[in-house]
């Protein structure tokens, strides 16, 4: 005699999936809190730059929805209407046109890369990070006697170094700043191109070595900001983040407070230390700053015996030193001031390109360094193993990237 199998009644579903849909519904509530967490600062900055950044992006989008969400329709209304099973379908192979469509067609988009147009134009003015800010937040416009707060940034390796040229202050990987007062940024970078980017504040703007980038804004919140590096600039890059305090005027005032009373002096010397590259480096204060500091940084003539690169401009505009300017190529020369006293930071291709970093052996196809071969060798030959010029990390690894990595393709490979 066969068993019997008891099977479940009509309309009815089995415990065990009853338990899996209750536990899948659990699991989604779950991930859905967890989602709930999430701040999409971009979408939801206190700054009024960032603010208008935002609504740029809504209303850009938004009129590319009205091309984008009809045309997605009719895509299933068409197939759905004209399949082969709807008799009441019309077939018609001799159609070739409609002035109707035409028209259609070609206006509605016409007329979106109208609106398009002039909101680029009016937005890339209004929001241009060096024009003075027109208003401090919807209807509330910038005071005739309201004076900009202005803060020197330099990107270093790999840490942010903020100073208040009219406080005497900086610290380093933290700065802060008054709501409802603009904010005048001047930037600038130590060695390699950067990113200086408060998504809750305004867009990115770069910084560069040897220039001088500007970014006006307001911070409209009291918080605190989460601000980042937003360009690959080596190793350290993940870990360049810096914090931004938007404060009350008392509370900013108490900020500063806490920086005179616990930092030291930023002199020429410590600064140098400073510009040494390192990673996660903690929050730092400075209790005063040495006159011209951001000038001579901004100038690649910290180092003692440098030239600034505005003297050699003066010089260029006055016509040149003929050839007296012969002495002053040892002092123009910024681009080799780590490699010789060992402090640069191991090169960002180096795991790809099996050679040390900024070792004796050039990229295939490179310009040399220098083509007399001066500067004591530096683009000679050494004896191979290549043993780099003395840059590198205590303790890098000098080893090639992994075989696979630098295999050839075969014959037979496809582009």
């Amino acid at each position: 005699m066969l068993p019997v199998r008891h099977l479940p009644a009509r309309g009815r579903r089995p415990r065990g999936s009853v338990a899996r849909q209750a536990l899948r519904r659990a699991a989604l509530v779950s991930a859905s809190g967890l989602l709930a967490g999430c701040n999409m600062v971009v979408m939801d900055p206190a700054g009024d730059v960032a603010v208008q950044q935002r609504n740029l992006i809504i209303a850009s989008t938004a009129l590319m929805l009205l091309v984008i969400v009809p045309v997605i329709a009719l895509t299933f209304l068409f197939a759905w209407r004209y399949r082969a099973s709807n008799p009441e379908g019309t077939f018609d192979p001799d159609f070739h046109h409609s002035t109707q469509l035409e028209v259609v067609i070609w206006t509605v988009p016409l007329l979106i890369v109208i609106a398009l147009g002039a909101m680029t134009w009016i937005s890339t003015h209004t929001l241009d990070p060096y024009r003075p800010l027109g208003r401090l937040a919807p209807g509330k416009p910038v005071p005739t006697d309201a004076k900009p707060l202005e803060v020197q940034v330099v990107a270093l390796d790999w840490k942010w170094l903020f100073i208040y040229p009219e406080l005497g202050i900086a610290a380093v990987n933290e700065m802060a700043a008054p709501v409802d007062r603009p904010i005048s940024f001047k930037l600038t970078s130590s060695s390699v191109w950067n990113a200086f980017y408060v998504p809750a504040l305004a867009g990115m703007v770069y910084t560069m070595p040897g220039m001088e980038t500007q970014l006006q804004a307001v911070i409209n919140k009291e918080g605190d900001y989460w601000g980042q590096s937003a360009h690959y600039s080596g190793s350290g890059f993940s870990r360049m983040n810096f914090r931004f305090h938007g404060l009350g005027r008392e509370g900013f005032e108490q900020w500063v407070a806490k920086v005179k009373a616990g930092g030291e002096r930023l002199e020429r010397e410590a600064y140098l230390r400073l510009e040494k590259p390192s990673e996660a480096e903690p929050v730092r204060y400075y209790s005063s700053v040495e006159g011209g500091l951001f000038g001579a940084i901004l100038g690649l003539c910290v180092t003692p015996g440098r030239m600034c690169v505005g003297e050699m401009h003066h010089i260029d505009m006055s016509g040149g030193a003929g050839k007296d300017s012969e002495g002053n190529r040892e002092r123009l020369d910024y681009d080799n001031r780590r490699l010789e006293s060992g402090d640069e930071p191991s090169g960002a291709t180096f795991p790809a390109s099996g050679r040390p970093p900024q070792g004796s052996v050039q990229p295939e196809g490179m310009m040399p360094r220098d083509q007399n071969m001066s500067r004591g060798g530096v683009n000679q030959r050494q004896s191979e193993p290549d043993q780099g010029q003395g840059n590198a990390l205590p303790g890098g690894d000098r080893e090639p990237a992994p075989a696979q990595l630098n295999d050839r393709p075969t014959e037979n490979h496809q582009h």
